[in-house]
């Protein structure tokens, strides 16, 4: 395999003058190399591949992991180094990765500076952090901004949040760190309000009420403007569920057409930039499954200030499984989001809800899709708890948004699902977002029965969310759980208790694996 084959005149020359050494093709000083597109998906990370025996590599001492600053017309980025060592590469040519690729807006080809980078004063800050000093506004702006620029490796971005991991972020580091997150992102401001938003803490399958609160809230007259993320530790998020309805990947002046137009929108707020470093942090968290109470606080915060909102409802589950345990926990939480959020500007009010089971009756993307359309559209199949709790969220947004009298909310939000303002308000976000779309369905679907007849006395949230993990979601839009039962639902014997939806073969058996290993899983008994 080659990757030089029609390669320019003068990219032969140069690669000739670096193999020879016969002339300096950058009298600058910093090494040149032939750009190469390596078509290879490092997602963010932005990677150059260079042959282990380049003159370059072994001069310039760039061994395997090192980073490097490359750059061409004008751009510049860090990179880390990966060493390769089969003739797909040729002496003097670069790979890039498509996220190095892009950012550089390179021709295949092209001539590329290769030098060492700057020394980053971000580095030491970490370093710091993992040896327990506290980080001020200062320290975490520059942090943030090397964050945002992708100048820091993964190394480096997974010792930040491991050291900011558990308690390790004080209150006065986690308003810095929100207020940081901010500073390097774009903040929009709207021209009426006041601008209302809400958000889950997480932690509780197909608990998918953003969409249906938006709904109800923009067609009474509100704005509400609402990015969300994709999904860190769960089966899907908000942008995941979307995506499988309407483009969600709008630029911020697409956004600001749609919010102007309709009132609120539904997108993912990592094609806009309003807390650009976040969405990177997302990226490292999410392999290390780590989802600290200040780096969330922060994350939910930053996003929420960036998009111009002032009054916030925040949803904190509470439950064994669920990622707040306890109505203790769950006021630290809060008092957490309440004084932070004061601290950047923003007026947040929190609601504990039940958290012991699964919301709905989807547990993935396309599965809590279809489970939203039904609670819209007022089917009689709809799952009643998605639609109870829509309507608690949007009855507090409502009243925070001053649209009715305190405790007049409910019944406004009510009214509007149930004459299909919410629906139509919905089809026209989804229209102004770039069209709605049906949500796809999975090709292997395979049920989950009951061992013995008796009552279900309890539902692993996390057990559950790992079934759909394995499945596939939420990269496989389709795939997830089903849930079938509820607590305190009678089964018999071989009654489905839920289905495993899966696009391939071979997740759907890795998760029939993983479940038949969890006794625990769905707890079937006698009730005492």
């Amino acid at each position: 395999m080659t990757v030089h084959a029609h390669s320019s005149a003068a990219a032969q020359e140069t690669r000739a003058a670096l193999i020879s050494g016969s002339e300096d093709p950058n009298p600058t000083g910093a090494a040149r190399l032939i750009a190469r597109r390596a078509g290879i998906d490092t997602y963010q990370a932005a990677i150059v591949y260079m042959r282990a025996d380049c003159e370059v590599c072994r001069a310039e001492g760039f061994g395997s992991q090192a980073r490097v600053e490359i750059g061409a017309g004008g751009r510049s980025l860090i990179a880390t180094v990966h060493h390769v060592l089969a003739d797909w590469l040729q002496p003097g040519e670069a790979g890039l990765s498509e996220s190095a690729w892009r950012s550089m807006g390179l021709r295949d080809g092209d001539p590329l500076d290769v030098r060492h980078p700057p020394v980053l004063e971000s580095e030491r800050h970490i370093r710091s952090k993992v040896y327990g000093v506290p980080l001020d506004h200062d320290k975490l702006l520059v942090i943030m901004r090397d964050v945002a620029a992708n100048r820091l490796s993964d190394l480096h971005l997974a010792t930040f949040v491991s050291a900011c991991a558990g308690d390790r972020l004080n209150r006065s580091e986690t308003i810095a760190l929100t207020r940081a997150m901010i500073d390097v992102g774009h903040r929009l401001a709207w021209s009426r309000g006041p601008v209302v938003d809400k958000h889950c803490v997480g932690g509780l399958p197909g608990n998918r009420t953003s969409p249906l609160v938006v709904s109800i809230v923009t067609a009474c007259g509100a704005v509400m403007p609402k990015t969300s993320s994709r999904a860190i530790t769960s089966p899907a998020g908000t942008a995941d569920t979307m995506e499988t309805l309407a483009p969600v990947d709008l630029d911020l002046a697409t956004l600001r057409r749609v919010v102007e137009r309709e009132g609120g929108c539904l997108v993912w707020g990592g094609a806009v930039q309003l807390s650009p470093a976040d969405d990177v942090l997302i990226r490292v968290e999410r392999p290390l499954d780590l989802d600290s109470t200040g780096q969330m606080v922060a994350s939910v915060l930053s996003k929420k200030a960036s998009a111009g909102s002032q009054r916030v409802l925040i949803d904190i589950p509470v439950g064994p499984t669920a990622k707040v345990r306890s109505a203790a926990a769950a006021d630290v939480l809060a008092g957490a989001l309440t004084e932070v959020g004061s601290a950047v500007g923003l007026q947040v009010h929190t609601v504990q809800t039940d958290g012991s089971q699964p919301v709905g009756r989807g547990i993935g993307p396309a599965l809590e899709a279809w489970d939203l359309l039904a609670v819209l559209r007022c089917e009689v199949q709809a799952p009643r708890d998605l639609r109870d709790r829509a309507l608690l969220l949007a009855a507090g947004v409502l009243e925070m948004a001053d649209l009715c009298p305190a405790g007049a909310g409910l019944d406004m939000a009510r009214r509007t699902l149930d004459s299909g303002r919410a629906w139509a308000k919905f089809q026209a976000i989804c229209a102004a977002q770039g069209g709605l779309r049906q949500p796809p369905v999975a090709a292997f679907v395979e049920p989950w029965l009951a061992p013995a007849a008796g009552t279900v006395l309890a539902i692993d949230n996390r057990r559950i969310a790992m079934a759909a993990k394995l499945a596939g979601a939420p990269a496989a839009p389709a795939a997830g759980v089903a849930m079938a039962v509820r607590l305190g639902d009678p089964v018999q014997r071989g009654q489905p208790l839920f289905s495993l939806h899966a696009q391939s073969r071979g997740e759907l058996a890795y998760a029939q694996a993983y479940v038949a290993s969890q006794a625990g899983l769905i707890t079937v008994g006698e009730v005492s």
